[in-house]
């Protein structure tokens, strides 16, 4: 396949978008170091900014080498529907009737877990809402758990090194315990229909693997800072009161639309529009809605589209150049640098694979989306919600990296030995 001048462009450009996520904290400093121009150091130094940025230059670059006309349609055949998705059902799983009566499930069941200090809710949190994405989708299950963890956890002050533990644990969990079903995680939904996964195979084949390995996972990091988490105590907040129960159920039912028509952007933002208007009702029963980080979020995955549609030239060979065990590996590793649903959307395009190559590609594909925070299009999500509690409210991509690199390796035993 030859590339066109465009495709190289976005080729190149994709390259300087991963190297700046790297660099953002640099961007942020600068920022400090020389106030006059501190808006543009900080903006370029938002890791959420960095894809929406590049995906301009792009842009720009088409309408100059070939007219508006072009850039413009480019931008039409996008599909900008999983941003608009996570944006929405990120700003409503925060809100606080889904929240609280989520925290109050996980509270009982921690409690029942003979733990000392905040380990067995620190556990039943990392266990149980990776695989609650399952139903309620991964963004949604992502907003949860971080929302939870920050107010029940983070608040309280723990080290760094817990919380890069428990980012890395929580980005890998999500990616894999999205999959007993065909519709939460974004790599399975580009290829279910298409090859015929429906809920039983993904049971059988694929989702009892992917439990396994969360409770592994979330049980390893329990023990690994038994001590911390034995002593810690949830920060004292304020006290909030009991959400009505029909308030909560008419939450829960607008999530349940929006999941329900995840893929049509027209139903599921009339359903957010009118949701607004109700929390807005009832605003005593809420708090802020997160809709700064939510749009941010949607700006970072609208970026990777418009960045990730000239990558196809380069990807597609390399997929269809290994071999079905080693497609495995290659999915893992090219995750981290790139979409994960974008590597199993191209796997969808072409025909005759062979069973052992669309399960490796796909169990990779999620294996690899906790490494790095483009990895997994619900991990944007994640990162906005907790980064504030980091130094410099920055998330260092190669600590990131490395505190996820031992739940991805229990993924990948999980998957190819199981």
């Amino acid at each position: 396949m030859t590339p066109s001048t465009v495709e190289i462009a976005g080729a190149c450009l994709f390259a300087i978008a991963i190297l700046h996520t790297f660099t953002a904290p640099y961007f942020s400093r600068l920022g400090e170091r020389y106030p006059a121009h501190a808006g543009i150091w900080h903006l370029l130094g938002e890791v959420e900014a960095v894809f929406g940025f590049w995906a301009l230059v792009l842009v720009l670059f088409i309408f100059v080498s070939g007219g508006s006309g072009r850039a413009v349609e480019y931008l039409d055949t996008r599909n900008f529907t999983e941003p608009l998705f996570v944006f929405v059902i990120m700003v409503m799983a925060a809100t606080r009737p889904v929240l609280q009566t989520v925290k109050r499930g996980i509270g009982t069941l921690a409690g029942a877990i003979p733990l000392p200090g905040s380990m067995g809710f620190y556990f039943t949190v990392l266990a149980l809402v990776p695989l609650l994405g399952s139903f309620i989708t991964e963004p949604a299950a992502m907003t949860l758990g971080a929302m939870i963890l920050a107010r029940s956890l983070f608040d309280g002050g723990i080290s760094d090194r817990l919380k890069y533990a428990t980012l890395g644990v929580l980005f890998v969990n999500v990616s894999i315990g999205g999959t007993l079903t065909a519709f939460a995680a974004p790599p399975v939904l580009m290829v279910a229909a298409k090859w015929n996964w429906d809920m039983a195979y993904m049971l059988s084949h694929i989702g009892w693997k992917a439990t396994l390995a969360v409770l592994v996972n979330a049980g390893a990091a329990t023990l690994l800072f038994r001590r911390e988490l034995a002593a810690h105590r949830p920060a004292a907040g304020t006290v909030e009161a009991p959400v009505p129960a029909t308030l909560v159920i008419v939450h829960l039912l607008f999530l349940v639309g929006v999941v329900a028509f995840s893929h049509h952007s027209a139903v599921f933002m009339g359903l957010f529009l009118f949701f607004l208007g109700v929390a807005h009702a009832y605003e005593r029963h809420q708090d802020r809605l997160i809709l700064r980080e939510g749009l941010m979020v949607g700006f970072f995955l609208a970026g990777l589209v418009v960045l990730g549609g000239q990558q196809q030239w380069w990807l597609q060979p390399l997929l269809l150049s290994m071999s079905s065990e080693a497609v495995f590996y290659g999915a893992t590793a090219l995750t981290a640098v790139t979409d994960n649903a974008a590597l199993t959307y191209l796997g969808s395009l072409v025909e005759g694979l062979s069973d052992e190559f669309k399960y490796a590609l796909v169990t990779g594909a999620v294996t690899g989306g906790g490494l790095t925070v483009i990895a997994n299009a619900p991990n944007p999500a994640g990162l906005s919600i907790l980064k504030g509690y980091f130094k410099d409210e920055a998330v260092s991509p190669l600590y990131l990296f490395l505190a996820a690199l031992a739940p991805t390796c229990v993924a990948i035993l999980a998957f190819r030995l199981l």
